[in-house]
């Protein structure tokens, strides 16, 4: 506080020196000189009168400066529309709005102070709201940007590991783990993790827009995954995520990214590891060594905040593990199988052209159509791989699937050698046995238009004349050229001619 009636008491009562002043008042001499010529130049006597307080007597003293002439509001820039310009099109630079601003006020302000007075503008736009967060309500989960390698003994070949980083909201307590991917089985696991080290679960986790955690993105009314959903509900925690292109409704787990990223990443930048295990238990000591490192600007660590407001604010841990699924729509193609993760499950082919879910484990796959089980299937590791329920085929897929070359062979041997011959010669005179099929499956059709030991003869006959052929033989039985002796292929006869020897010659 200012003591300007102790002062000037001091000095026009007391006839005091500045310097005895200043040891009295603990006040600067500079302050006293200026205290006192501001006085005299004010024309106040002294003694004051009773209501002179302090504060009216410093108004006195230092009334408040002359306001400076503001420019008229006519020149001033229309600051709400630059910056709804700048974000409306990335091609609009200060420099051409400037430009445009001058074509109507040719007295207006320079481009620098034009720019000075736009980003004074700005600043006070990026207001921030300080989070109060209350213990064991908030956990904060992402994936931190960086990643580690982890190599391959035999080959030496480095693949990267993504990092999962979660934070309690009241006490920052910090979880990191390495992961194979940032698929679902991933995601789900680290939260399971990270619950097992906080000794608990809180009421809210708070997620970024990713699609393990939400199907579709949305300011007010975002799609949650439905495995992630039911996740929650088998735990007994809600999920809130952040709003879209909104990184600061998740600052407390940016900043745990941040520090991750500091102590745990670049902390092993020197260390080779040659398994997920083994970056693991690395990261869980430095994790140990962040968790208790003391904070710089508060008294405790994180682990001892957690130990004193998080750890008794948590619910409890499920009795029972959660039964890993994920779901997923998809639509039957007119093969009547559907597609997921990168192989093809089969359905009923009543259900071609419909939409289903797909529910899956780590073991099976199960395709519900209305709600209603239609399938089951073991799930398939490799790539490309169909993955077929032979009940789901129409019989004339099962029909014609049933006859394999080898069924075909074993037929025409019920029917006569002359038959298993033709076959096999049909089979055998194409590029590949499948392209016979038809040609088999043709005769084999024949066999119940006309009697066995018609077809029988039929072969005989398209055999002795090399026409080897479905055609052939639905000819030679719709002629019934079956039922004639073949003679045989007729010998060649040479016509006599003059200049040819006769067999004479040669003896």
């Amino acid at each position: 506080m200012r003591k300007i009636k102790e002062v000037l008491r001091l000095r026009n009562e007391l006839k005091l020196s500045y310097q005895q002043i200043e040891r009295s008042c603990a006040v600067g001499v500079g302050t006293v000189h200026n205290y006192i010529k501001r006085f005299k130049t004010s024309g106040l006597i002294w003694p004051l009168g009773a209501d002179w307080t302090e504060a009216r007597l410093n108004a006195a003293l230092y009334p408040p400066p002359k306001a400076k002439r503001q420019p008229s509001p006519q020149a001033l820039p229309d600051f709400a529309v630059i910056h709804k310009e700048l974000q409306s099109n990335k091609h609009v630079t200060l420099q051409l709005l400037w430009d445009e601003y001058r074509q109507g006020n040719p007295d207006g302000y320079g481009y620098s102070r034009y720019c000075e007075l736009y980003q004074r503008w700005r600043k006070k736009l990026d207001l921030v709201l300080r989070q109060e967060h209350k213990a064991g309500e908030k956990m904060f989960v992402d994936w931190a940007g960086a990643t580690i390698p982890v190599y391959d003994r035999l080959t030496g070949v480095a693949w990267q590991a993504p990092l999962f980083v979660a934070a309690l909201g009241a006490s920052s307590y910090t979880w990191a783990e390495a992961t194979r991917d940032q698929q679902m089985e991933a995601w789900l696991k680290c939260h399971v993790h990270a619950f097992e080290y906080f000794q608990g679960i809180p009421q809210l986790a708070v997620p970024d827009n990713l699609k393990t955690g939400v199907t579709k993105a949305h300011r007010y009314d975002p799609d949650l995954n439905p495995t992630y959903y039911n996740f929650a509900m088998h735990c007994g925690f809600g999920i809130c995520p952040a709003r879209p292109y909104k990184p600061k409704d998740k600052a407390k787990v940016e900043s745990a990214v941040q520090v991750a990223q500091r102590w745990i990443v670049a902390a092993l930048r020197h260390r080779k590891f040659f398994s997920l295990e083994e970056l693991n238990i690395a990261i869980r000591e430095l994790l140990h060594k962040l968790n208790h490192r003391p904070f710089r600007k508060k008294e405790g660590t994180r682990a001892s905040l957690w130990e004193a407001i998080d750890k008794p604010a948590l619910n409890p841990l499920p009795a029972e593990p959660f039964d890993l699924s994920e779901w997923c729509k998809a639509r039957v193609n007119i093969d009547y199988h559907v597609a997921f993760d990168s192989n093809f499950y089969s359905v009923p082919y009543n259900l071609v052209h419909e939409q289903v879910e797909i529910r899956s484990t780590p073991t099976t796959v199960e395709i519900l159509h209305q709600g209603q089980r239609v399938a089951s299937h073991t799930r398939h590791r490799g790539h490309n791989k169909a993955v077929t329920n032979e009940e789901h085929r129409p019989k004339s897929h099962r029909a014609h699937l049933e006859w394999t070359p080898s069924r075909m062979v074993q037929w025409a041997e019920t029917v006569g050698p002359n038959t298993a011959r033709l076959f096999e010669r049909i089979l055998n005179e194409q590029p590949h046995p499948e392209k016979g099929y038809r040609g088999c499956l043709g005769i084999i059709r024949l066999s119940k238009t006309y009697p066995i030991p018609r077809v029988e003869a039929a072969s005989q006959r398209a055999l002795l004349t090399g026409a080897c052929r479905y055609k052939s033989v639905e000819s030679i039985l719709k002629n019934s050229l079956d039922q004639v002796q073949p003679t045989g292929p007729p010998a060649a006869c040479t016509p006599p001619h003059d200049n040819i020897r006769g067999s004479e010659y040669f003896e």
